[in-house]
Formats: C-alpha cells, structure tokens, sequence
C-alpha cells in the first residue's frame, strides 16, 4: 500500500492501521469538521487506474450512505485523494464510516475452535436484520464473511462493507472468463461461482456459511485453491455440522443445510424466514426447514465449463397451405372448373344504372335555395387565470355570455377564490349568449391522517402518499416490545388529525433493538418467563448462596436498560442454598457419684 497522505479530502486526518484486508486497509480517523472519530478506509491503488471501478464504486458508496439501520455500519462519505505511486500520480479511493470500536467475527474464530451456540445464533440474527433491511432497500452486499461481521464491547452486531463488493464485481471479469473467484471462495454462493447473476438469496447462501464456520470452527468447503472451493459450492453438499460438533442440535442442522442449498428456489427465501427458524432452533422449537437429506446434490458440471445441449431432431415443416397433397386413397382430385363470369355482368349493370341517376339529378333536378337565416355572431371564451369571481363574470357578460358559477374545486396549488377552469375551455369558438361555466378554487383542502401503526415502511408510504400527503422522516427507534420488527409504531402527526393536503407525516419504526429487562429478584420461571416474552435468549448458570431465596436470580450479565437485538443470550444466575453443615453431637454432663455421704450423729459423737 502506498504512503497514505496525513489528511485527505482536507477533513479526515489519518491515524493508525486498525486493519487489512486483500483490497483495502483501515485506519482510525478524525473528522475535523464534526469533531468525531470515525474509520477511513483507503481501497487499493491499482483499482484507481480502473474507471469502470471509480463509477461503480461512488455510486455504490452513495446507496449504501442511505442505509439507516443499528446492525449496519454507517457510511459517511466517499472521495478519492491523489498520490504519488512509481507510476505516476493516481487518485486513491477512499470510504469513511462509522468507528466501531469492537472485534470482528474473524478474530473470534482465528483460533479455529467453534462459538458456542446461542452466541452464534445472537450473531447471525443480527446479520439475518441487517440484511433484510438492506434487500428491502434493494441492496445485495455480495461478500458475507467473518471478516465484515463486526461485535462492539455489548454485543451489538455491525455489518461493514455494504456495496464493495458489487463495485469489486463490476470492475472485473467473471470467474468463468478469467479462473478468478470474486469474492471470498469460502462463502461464495453457487451463483456466484458460476458467474450468475446474485440476488438476496446469494446473501443469505453466505450468511449459512458463516453459521456453519461459527458453529463448526470451519467453513463448510475448503481447499487448495479458490477455484477448487467455488467447484465445492457448486457440486458438492457440505457435512451436516453436527457430524463434526455434536452439540448441534438436528434442528439447527436442518436450518443450516436449508441455507446451503444449491438451487436458491430451495433455500430461505428472504432474511426474515431464515431468522424466524434459527431463533426457533435455538430456543429448541420446531423448524420449518426440512430434514438434510433433503439437500444431497448429485455431481454437478464444473463452474468454468460451458454446458452443452443436444440439439433438437430436425422435423419437416408442414407443407403450406394450398400446397398439393395426394388424397388417402390414392386417388388424384378432380381439376376445379373454371370459375363463372355472371358476377362481373352484375356488377357493371348496376354502375351504369348508378351513373344514370346522379347524371338525372345534375341535369334536371332543381335544389331548392336554402332559406335566409339570421347572422351568427362567434365570441372566444377568454382566459380568466388569476382572476376572482367578480372580474371572470364582469368580463364574460361584457363578451355577452352567460356566467355560470359551478360547485368550488378543491386546489393545492391555486388560492381560495381564484379562477381553475371554464366549460368550454378558453380559446374555444362558441355563439353569442352562450353559457359558460366557471369554477373557483376553494384553496387546499383537508385529509384525515391515515392509521399506519403496525405496517411496513413501503405499506405506510403508499398509504399515506396515497391520502394525498407527503412521506415525512422515517426514524428507527427502539425498546417497542409489543410492535415488530420494521413495523410502524408511531406518527407525527398521529392517525386521524386533520391536515392540509401535502403535509409531511413523520414515522417511527421499530428497530426491532429491546431493552434488557431487569430480572434480579424474580423467579427462574418468571424471568425466564420474561427473556422469552422479549425475544431474548438466555443462558442459566447457578451460584450456592445463603444470602437469597432458593431459585430466584441474584445477578445478569447485562443491566436493565442495555439495548440488544432480539436473540441476544442473556446470562442469569440462579441462587440455590448451600448443603448443611455436618452435625456434632454434643458431649453428656458428668453423671453423679454414688458414694454416700457421711453425716454426724445427732449428739456429735462418732459411732
């Protein structure tokens, strides 16, 4: 990589290398306009003498800035700085987004052991909401892979990296003209690998290979090279992952394998489907996915070679219609017969018999003269634009014509009072006297807010839009336990308010993101009770203490007020009582003695 300048774009001061990657290297960076931190990350300079690759990659960074959702990191903005290289001077491209300071999934895997299940699923469900926030927006990100997964300090899943890889794929040939994978090989779908065309399902074909790697401490094809792996993912079904974990559970095989399947027909159809059933299997409930074998392929064609087909067995065409065929029986048919001429006699007899008549009446026949008629004065409806009532109907009687004064119309753009339209239009040829009808706006008139609370963004929009209003500010907010996900849960203004037409209607919509609860206290039943209620998974350790009751939580790993996405695991401890102490049996009084005593006698002399 070439020595990046201190600052670029005259905002961004460049600080250290927080990462790297085979196109691209991350540094921390300030921005000194809005004073934050934020993460530039500067793409590869030989890309810059592409400008296939420039166009693709401005254009893609200016669709994904427009992605506004908490898994997904942000994109701020997009340039390119000029430097100097060995070969000249170029301009290097360059992205800033978000700083999130946490570690990538990469990372968390790099010693190749496994991730334990419900962390695996929290992050895959947060993969699974950013994607399908993104496919709605109709942006496929095309290159899922640990190394784009981001986890912050609490948990949150960030997804990076949204539209690169499109502009990677547009600047370079397919990998069934050149041998080279674009991409990453081992999260490559079957599409892909053949140099298809991708759409969401493509995203959510990786996203099952990185459960399977998270799962599995691998990804489910490897090999010598990425050629050898795209062949995998083309031909070859992978090992259900509890054949090499066996702490994964069937059903969480069914929805992997599903995901993996190589006909995108048979896989998940959208994100939402594909975290519905691993959230179920996480939570050990039913799947819809259904069993592996169900996804056992049969040795499919390499992804360089060209498939051929056999070509159809040539037919004889129909010979065409009037063409001489012989009869069935073997018979020759009869020559037709000359056609008769009787018509064309017919028909000149009746011309002249024509011609004879109209001859009569030019000749012979007198018209009669047409009758005087009085003289018809023509007036031209004028243009009445502008004005109000009482000028259009001054200057149509002054035209002596005959106002008529129509029902108001309803007028955005027109001020109550002021002339709309005229029947007949203006500029139309009409008699002296005749009516022409007017009608005056009545300024712009009122709608009913429409109630949008628990539609999509694209159902609400069209609603609204369609009540003849405006598509405000669609926010994401938080902690709506009783809403779904991406489901309208407030309007500004609310549902049933009275407005002018055009007004703007500003939504909320739920991010899906609740609030940890907080279940110190409660039951095991009863906090359990409540995690499931608000999506959350959960995982029970137990601590002996004598300080609580038995079997209530004394402690989680996340404080009330936390914001996760639903199917985060929540850590709880149960109390349960210390075993007893060992008894010991108390030591028995010294018994009496049994002795008599010696009393003196009565008189004091001993006897």
């Amino acid at each position: 990589m070439d020595q990046l300048p201190r600052m670029l774009a005259g905002r961004y001061e460049i600080g250290r290398l927080i990462g790297r990657g085979g196109m691209a290297q991350v540094h921390i960076g300030y921005d000194t306009r809005l004073s934050r931190t934020v993460a530039v990350k500067v793409l590869r300079s030989d890309m810059a003498t592409d400008p296939t690759f420039l166009g693709r990659f401005r254009r893609e960074a200016q669709s994904v800035a427009a992605l506004n959702h908490p898994a997904i990191v942000a994109v701020y903005d997009t340039g390119d700085e000029e430097i100097g290289t060995p070969s000249g001077k170029v301009n290097l491209p360059f992205i800033v987004m978000e700083y999130v300071n946490g570690r990538t999934v990469h990372d968390l895997l790099s010693s190749g052991d496994p991730i334990p299940i419900d962390e695996a699923a929290h992050i895959t469900a947060g993969v699974l909401s950013a994607l399908e926030y993104s496919h709605r927006e109709g942006i496929i990100h095309r290159d899922i892979k640990p190394g784009n997964i981001m986890l912050t300090p609490e948990g949150q899943v960030k997804v990076m990296d949204f539209g690169i890889a499109r502009a990677m794929a547009d600047a370079q040939s397919s990998m069934t003209q050149t041998n080279t994978v674009v991409g990453t090989a081992q999260y490559l779908s079957p599409e892909q690998a053949r140099g298809e065309r991708v759409d969401a399902r493509s995203d959510l074909y990786s996203t099952g290979c990185l459960l399977y790697e998270m799962l599995t401490g691998r990804p489910p094809f490897t090999g010598d090279s990425a050629l050898a792996v795209a062949y995998q993912h083309v031909s070859e079904a992978p090992k259900p992952p509890s054949q090499l974990t066996g702490d994964v559970p069937e059903a969480l095989d069914r929805v992997i394998m599903k995901s993996l399947a190589k006909d995108r027909e048979d896989r998940y159809q959208d994100a939402a489907e594909f975290r519905s059933d691993l959230l179920a299997a996480a939570r050990g409930q039913q799947v819809a996915a259904p069993a592996t074998a169900a996804y056992a392929v049969p040795a499919a064609v390499a992804p360089t070679q060209q498939a051929t087909m056999a070509a159809p067995a040539y037919a004889a065409p129909n010979p065409p219609t009037g063409e001489y065929r012989p009869p069935a029986t073997g018979e020759y048919p009869v020559e037709p017969q000359r056609k008769s001429t009787a018509w064309l006699w017919a028909v000149i007899v009746l011309l002249i018999a024509a011609l004879a008549f109209v001859g009569y009446r030019v000749f012979f026949v007198e018209e009669p003269e047409p009758e005087p008629t009085e003289t018809t004065v023509m007036v031209t409806v004028p243009d009445l634009t502008g004005l109000t009532q009482r000028e259009a109907t001054t200057q149509l009687e002054e035209l002596k014509l005959k106002p008529n004064i129509d029902e108001p119309v309803e007028s955005d753009e027109i001020e109550a009072g002021i002339f709309v339209e005229s029947d007949p239009p203006a500029g139309t040829e009409v008699e002296e006297g005749a009516t022409v009808t007017l009608r005056f706006s009545s300024g712009v008139g009122e709608v009913e807010v429409p109630d949008v609370i628990g539609m999509t963004a694209q159902q609400a929009r069209t609603t609204i839009e369609g009540a003849g209003l405006v598509w405000g500010d669609a926010t994401f907010v938080d902690n709506e336990p009783d809403s779904k996900k991406d489901e309208i849960v407030t309007s500004d203004p609310p549902a049933g308010t009275k407005v002018a037409k055009g007004s703007k209607v500003n939504v909320q919509i739920f991010s899906g993101n609740i609030e940890v609860p907080n279940v110190v206290g409660l039951t095991v039943e009863e906090a359990i009770a409540e995690l499931n209620r608000l999506s959350f998974s959960y995982r029970l350790e137990t601590e002996e203490t004598a300080d609580y009751s038995e079997h209530t939580i004394i402690r989680q790993n996340y404080p009330e007020g936390t914001i996760l996405a639903p199917g985060a695991s929540i850590v709880i401890t149960e109390a349960i009582a210390p075993p007893p102490e060992p008894s010991v049996e108390p030591t028995p009084p010294p018994e009496p003695s049994e002795e008599p005593s010696e009393e003196p006698s009565e008189d004091g002399d001993d006897t």
